[in-house]
């Protein structure tokens, strides 16, 4: 499925939309659902967008299906109807989506490319999860798989296909074979980005649509700076 990506009067750049999903690229600092900032999450720039274009009196109806950390970017699915969200969360709760990253890190990983498993235990009180090589007490199994890209002038481009969707995994993992992601202070970068982001980002996404039980498949453009543009 191939679909023209366009950018609302709000830059809200939409990836796909039908009767059912609409799914949308993230921008680096928008968090998907409200939290205990108040600032505005995505869910409500796409229920305005929404109401606006079809003219909807009264509650838009807009179910979140999973979501991105803040300060990364790329691909995100909400639901427009209630059936489809009962399905997306049956999809994505049983792992039958197929994601793919894309990261830039510093250091040169072990591998050109390898299966990382961890441990992963989370620290409530500062939002981290840190990642251990054997099993600890309420630690969760993760698993992911990457691959080297590109190597660029100071760092290296790295696609990550999950295995698992644990919290903080990749920025975890990453940060646990010495890799971690350019920006990330959180999980050991040395310094942030100018715009408070990281470079993560969620760039591929294949699914089956909860309702027409065709195949979906969507790419995410990347942020547009100049270490996202050398990967061309």
């Amino acid at each position: 499925m191939t679909d023209k990506i366009f950018t609302t009067k709000d830059n809200l750049q939409i990836l796909h939309e039908d009767n059912h999903i609409i799914v949308v690229n993230k921008r680096v600092g928008d968090i998907v659902q409200g939290d205990k900032t108040g600032d505005k999450p995505l869910s409500e720039v796409v229920k305005e967008y929404i109401k606006d274009k079809y003219n909807k009196p009264g509650e838009v109806f807009l179910g979140v299906v999973h979501r991105l950390d803040r300060p990364t970017s790329g691909i995100v699915v909400f639901a427009k109807t209630s059936k489809a969200l009962t399905r997306l969360n049956e999809l994505f709760n049983k792992r039958e989506t197929q994601k793919t990253y894309w990261a830039i890190v510093k250091n040169y990983p072990p591998k050109e490319n390898d299966i990382l498993v961890h441990f992963l235990k989370r620290n409530p009180k500062n939002n981290t999860s840190k990642a251990h090589i054997k099993e600890v007490p309420e630690s969760k199994k993760a698993s992911l798989e990457y691959t080297i890209i590109k190597k660029l002038d100071s760092y290296y481009a790295l696609e990550i296909n999950l295995h698992t969707g644990r919290h903080h995994q990749i920025r975890a993992q990453l940060q646990a074979i010495g890799c971690p992601i350019k920006g990330d202070l959180k999980y050991g970068f040395d310094r942030s980005n100018p715009n408070g982001g990281i470079h993560l980002h969620a760039r591929q996404l294949v699914f089956i649509h909860p309702v027409t039980k065709i195949e979906v498949s969507l790419i995410a453009p990347t942020p547009n700076d100049v270490i996202w543009n050398a990967i061309g």
